[in-house]
């Protein structure tokens, strides 16, 4: 029986089942998911009642077409009787028994004559759901809590409501109505707000910075420095900072270097290499406290440039041991052209870049948190102390900072 080292097996593991899963799963939910966004969009718009409905049964109709096909047909053939029998019981008080009664009668001739089984499973999810709705419906109206039958083109959108006709849940004729009347997209929990603006505060401290960064870059300029001479050729090539590295960034490393390109530079020549004979982590905290004296040392600078240590320490040696097991450009920094991986520009590297970029977005908001756009100018200038790090920090759970240990578990767990 053949034997696999640790590191081959989680090789296998992530090529063999995780990536094929996870590529499988997108390429058949995206567009299930563009249509919802779609028409929570539409919904917007103020468009006449109608017309939403109209939209839901469309977007319903193609959602169960993308995953079903022409096997769809029976989903549509129970829901248009389920309206013929409301539509015929509409004087009655008992149109919930009787709509019960005709989809148990469907259910079983499907199972029994009308189609074959493994067709007919195939849809038993997206039936299970606008029968659970028809009938929820038909004793609504029996109980009064829904006024009046419903038009067929609301009927219809409540059954195909695009957000639940394929994997459901079932939700009520009402809770339909609410999502079709198209609730402000702002309208979200605290969590989400305080992450926002979290958010909010990171890109304003980071377009000041480049506005310093960019300022700087013209006043030495124009005093006669910063550019690089090769022969004949002069290039005024001084640049300070890379805006488009940090907003949209590859990773922490790469946000550390482009904040601010001199200051990087002297901190890696100057402090990181001679402090590497104390090992690797000891040189980063040792790089990074000396960043903070020079900032002019308060408890808030201290606690994201410490903080920065650890989850830069932490993603560069993951993603490294990542790029090693894999042996794919997933490296903290972009990799050479002549590098060895053997897997370069694929749909996983790319989706694991992806996936670094987006977490260290994330850490950029929940450290830029500290910097609140709405604090008084005298307390950002004598500093913010303690209690207001641990307190900004505290509203958003500690996440980065859990994360991270997260991350280091998982490297740990993987080598």
């Amino acid at each position: 029986m053949a034997t696999f080292s640790r590191q081959e097996f989680f090789q296998q593991l992530l090529q063999g089942c995780l990536l094929p899963t996870v590529q499988q799963g997108l390429d058949q939910i995206w567009l299930l998911l563009a249509i919802c966004l779609a028409c929570r969009l539409l919904w917007r718009l103020g468009l006449p009642s109608y017309l939403k409905h109209a939209s839901t049964v469309a977007g319903g109709f193609f959602s169960l077409y993308h995953f079903f096909q022409l096997h769809m047909v029976w989903v549509v053939l129970l829901s248009l009787l389920c309206y013929l029998v409301l539509f015929l019981c509409r004087h009655s008080s008992h149109r919930g028994v009787f709509l019960s009664v005709t989809i148990l009668i469907y259910l079983l001739m499907g199972e029994m004559h009308m189609v074959d089984t493994v067709t007919w499973h195939k849809m038993r999810g997206a039936q299970m759901i606008v029968a659970m709705k028809a009938v929820s419906l038909g004793f609504d109206l029996d109980r009064g809590e829904v006024g009046a039958v419903p038009s067929p083109v609301e009927f219809m959108g409540y059954l195909y409501f695009v957000g639940t006709i394929v994997f459901g849940p079932w939700i009520s004729f009402h809770s339909y109505l609410q999502a079709v009347q198209g609730r402000p997209l702002h309208s979200m929990s605290g969590t989400m707000v305080r992450w926002l603006r979290a958010y909010e505060s990171a890109v304003s401290f980071h377009f000041s910075n480049y506005f310093v960064g960019f300022l700087s870059e013209a006043t030495a300029t124009l005093a006669g420095a910063g550019f690089t001479e090769e022969k004949d050729h002069l290039e005024w090539d001084l640049t300070v900072s890379k805006p488009l590295n940090v907003e949209l960034p590859r990773s922490m490393v790469e946000v550390v270097t482009s904040w601010n390109l001199p200051m990087s530079y002297w901190l890696n020549n100057y402090v990181f290499k001679n402090a590497l004979r104390l090992g690797t982590f000891s040189a980063v905290l040792v790089t990074y406290a000396a960043s903070a004296l020079l900032h002019g040392f308060s408890f808030h600078l201290a606690a994201v440039l410490l903080s920065l240590a650890f989850i830069t320490y932490v993603e560069h040696v993951l993603r490294k041991r990542l790029a090693r097991i894999l042996s794919a450009c997933v490296l903290s920094k972009r990799c050479l052209p002549d590098c060895s991986h053997r897997h370069r520009l694929g749909l996983g590297v790319r989706a694991l870049n992806l996936l670094f970029g987006a977490l260290a977005i994330f850490h950029l908001a929940y450290l830029g948190s500290l910097f609140d756009v709405d604090v008084d100018d005298t307390t950002e200038e004598q500093g913010y102390g303690m209690a207001y790090t641990v307190h900004k920090w505290s509203e958003l759970s500690w996440a980065s900072h859990w994360v991270t240990f997260g991350c280091w578990i998982f490297y740990r767990l993987i080598g």
